[in-house]
């Protein structure tokens, strides 16, 4: 139910940022990416597996009620490169990167996941020369979406509880594979 929710609230929030025109000129068709709140606070709350489900959910109902398939292929490339790149940097531990860090990190892969796709279309990386104005907005929008995603799992009593449940397994695997690896 959890699962649901989240993909819900994630698919509600990117359509909405869909119908908002971006102001600057400078960077056509780039978005803040607001509905990767939803995977920041899901990777810090459930099992891998479980946050995986959720970003590939958002991503195939967003399509559906909104997009066409050019764009899920964009936005495939930019989710899945973002997702396992937040997860790499926060394998680091709190105590080297911060949440803002992390999804500064997912903002900045977002970008260049989608470059990647549209260099391949378009036959040609020139298309990456538009990478320094899109890493700048997607710094921007990762640090802005990981303060908001710190003060939602510090102030949200459900989220808290979430993230205490999800940080416990994990000590209790660690200490099973830790086990397991003595005997």
């Amino acid at each position: 139910m959890y699962i649901s929710l989240l993909v819900a609230q994630g698919v509600i929030i990117g359509l909405l940022e869909n119908m908002i025109p971006f102001p600057f000129a400078i960077a056509p068709g780039a978005k803040l990416g607001l509905a990767n709140l939803i995977t920041i606070i899901a990777i810090f709350t459930m099992k891998k597996s479980d946050s995986f489900l959720l970003v590939m959910l958002r991503l195939f109902l967003t399509t559906l009620l909104g997009g066409t398939m050019s764009t899920f292929f964009y936005s495939l490339a930019g989710s899945v490169l973002s997702y396992f790149g937040m997860l790499l940097v926060k394998s680091f531990g709190p105590k080297r990167v911060s949440i803002i860090g992390i999804s500064a990190t997912g903002g900045f892969l977002h970008n260049v996941g989608q470059l990647v796709v549209a260099s391949l279309i378009a036959g040609s990386w020139s298309v990456m020369l538009y990478l320094p104005v899109l890493s700048l907005i997607g710094i921007l929008a990762g640090f802005a979406l990981g303060i908001s995603a710190n003060y939602l799992l510090e102030h949200v009593d459900t989220l808290k509880k979430f993230q205490i449940n999800y940080e416990q397994s994990q000590k209790i695997s660690k200490r099973f594979r830790q086990s397991k690896e003595r005997s």
